[in-house]
């Protein structure tokens, strides 16, 4: 009769390696025999006989093991000297490095419920990203990793964290949410900046009606006081996107339903773009009769900050845009010096396929943009555009954000060379002469903190140099909030561009809360963008 009693080897396995006897090897062969779906295991590999493992893929390094009574099933690559230990769950497709030590009772779940109103839980579809553990992570007792998180190599998970986004290399992290509480590299995260931030968004709350009261003149939203300026649309879009961001409110004085109504009324039915001008009443039903293109003119930027506008306040445009292109029309953007030019008209082209599948349910020419994006994408620098002595990677930086944003942004998609752009943009970031007086402004910072928050996604490439610029940043900005005026776009420069206005504090507002959410410090901010620089995918193309 054979014993009941468990295993030393199920609940010791790392002795299993150096110490276990020629009928223990055998036996544990058996195991493996056993074990179900596409399996590859090295040497000196173990799988507790009580754990329970149904995986249509495995792959387990040498000297790596599952420990007694785990749960283990998808698709499961576990690196050498890599350990998923007793009563811990790992399920889905989960990506494990080398020298991984996951705790008991820790639950890697890759998958999850979609949660929509008016049907069942257990009849909801399902999602699943993914989940991967870098090289040399801890991963303590009791701790849950949710379904598409990374966490970066040489990192500790304290026991009973809930981890649901990425956690940087080189950082030990904890709590529920998982928050970064220092780095392992010497460089501590800095103890104060949490209550930097968390002071500087209260102090930003308290005064958003004070800023916004400072740029409406009686008839309109102004970027900023001073001299009278062409009427436009943006200063409004500015507007709904703060007091949203602030306090999820409309602009005190402004209903909904009268913003979306001015905002609907200016979008020309044929072309489906926003034309120029206000949404003072005089403006309203009165589109322009000039002819709009979605890759070129003023009315480009205003597919992205009206139709967010509209999102926020939870309306849509009413007419879709239209998005007829030919790839000679691609080619014919101002690439060699231009690149900034290039890819906001990509960025307001992108913008407008995504604002047509969400607001109207309509697919347009996406494959054939994303196609001559990847084709066209320079594998030595990530990017697109061409570096030029007199600005280093000012243009092709620039333009890599507008263009990215507008497409793999909003549709959820992976960069096609993710080291080889950050390597792109910490060049950039290092030429100091685009990061002072009026070259110190929000597009220049946005530019380079937005590529590397999206390329984090994918690689922990250079992102000790990324943090290190990130805390700078966030430094160098947060003083230069001026009480019931808000953000310069400018702050050091020497022209207007220095007086706070709309378009400033819309920006930093978002900037900070990139800069912050790449320190892993980003709800020390209490808010998060629901706008033109949302960090969630307009649409999932996947």
């Amino acid at each position: 009769m054979a014993s009941t009693e468990p295993l030393r080897l199920d609940f010791l396995p790392w002795e299993y390696a150096r110490n276990a006897s020629d009928a223990e090897r055998a036996r544990q062969a058996e195991r493996q025999a056993r074990l179900g779906g596409s399996l590859e295991l090295a040497a000196d590999t173990y799988v507790a006989e009580s754990a329970a493992v149904y995986c249509d893929e495995l792959r387990m390094g040498d000297r790596s093991y599952i420990g007694a009574h785990a749960y283990v099933t998808g698709k499961i690559v576990l690196g050498p000297d890599s350990t998923i230990n007793p009563f811990s769950v790992v399920r889905g497709a989960v990506t494990i490095g080398d020298g991984v030590r996951i705790g008991a009772h820790t639950s890697l779940l890759a998958f999850n419920h979609g949660t929509a109103p008016g049907q069942p839980i257990f009849k909801q579809p399902h999602t699943a990203r993914g989940i991967t553990i870098g090289d040399d992570v801890w991963i303590g007792s009791n701790v849950t990793i949710l379904d598409g998180v990374t966490v970066g190599p040489h990192t500790i998970i304290g026991a009973g964290a809930i981890v649901t986004k990425d956690i940087p290399a080189n950082s030990v992290a904890a709590g529920n949410p998982a928050r970064i509480l220092r780095s392992r590299t010497g460089a501590a995260m800095t103890g104060d900046l949490g209550t930097k931030l968390k002071d500087f968004a209260a102090r930003a709350r308290e005064q958003v009606d004070d800023v916004l009261a400072r740029c409406w003149d009686g008839e309109r939203f102004v970027d900023r006081p001073g001299p009278v300026r062409e009427p436009a649309i943006r200063p409004w879009c500015d507007a709904v996107e703060i007091a949203d961001l602030l306090v999820r409110r409309t602009p005190s004085g402004h209903s909904r339903d009268d913003l979306i109504r001015r905002f609907r009324a200016r979008q020309d039915p044929v072309s489906g773009l926003v034309s120029p001008g206000d949404l003072s009443d005089d403006g309203i039903g009165k589109p322009s009769d000039v002819e709009l293109a979605v890759l070129e003119g003023p009315a480009s930027y205003h597919v992205l900050c009206v139709g967010y506008a509209l999102q926020v306040l939870g309306s849509g445009f009413e007419h879709p845009i239209a998005t007829d292109y030919t790839l000679d029309d691609l080619d014919k953007l101002p690439w060699a010096r231009g690149a900034w030019t290039a890819g906001s008209a990509i960025d307001a082209l992108g913008t407008a396929l995504a604002r047509n599948l969400h607001d109207h349910k309509q697919s347009g020419p996406l494959e054939p943009l994303l196609g001559w994006l990847l084709t066209r994408a320079d594998p030595k620098t990530g990017a697109w555009g061409e570096q030029h002595p007199d600005d280093g990677w000012l243009q092709v930086v620039n333009g890599f954000y507008r263009l990215t944003r507008g497409t793999y942004a909003q549709f959820g998609l992976p960069l096609p060379y993710p080291e080889q752009a950050v390597a792109t943009v910490l060049a950039h970031s290092n030429d100091r002469r685009m990061f002072s007086g009026d070259n110190y402004n929000a597009c220049n910072v946005l530019d380079v903190i937005h590529p590397l928050w999206l390329a984090r996604k994918q690689t922990a490439y250079g992102e000790q140099d990324g943090r290190r610029w990130a805390e700078q940043q966030l430094r160098a900005i947060l003083p230069r909030w001026v009480d019931g005026a808000g953000f310069a776009f400018a702050p050091d420069g020497t022209d207007d561009r220095a007086v706070p206005g709309l378009q400033g504090t819309e920006m930093w507002l978002a900037i900070i809360w990139l800069l912050s959410d790449y320190l892993g410090r980003s709800d020390d901010l209490g808010y998060r963008p629901r706008g033109v620089h949302r960090p969630e995918p307009l649409v999932n193309s996947r």
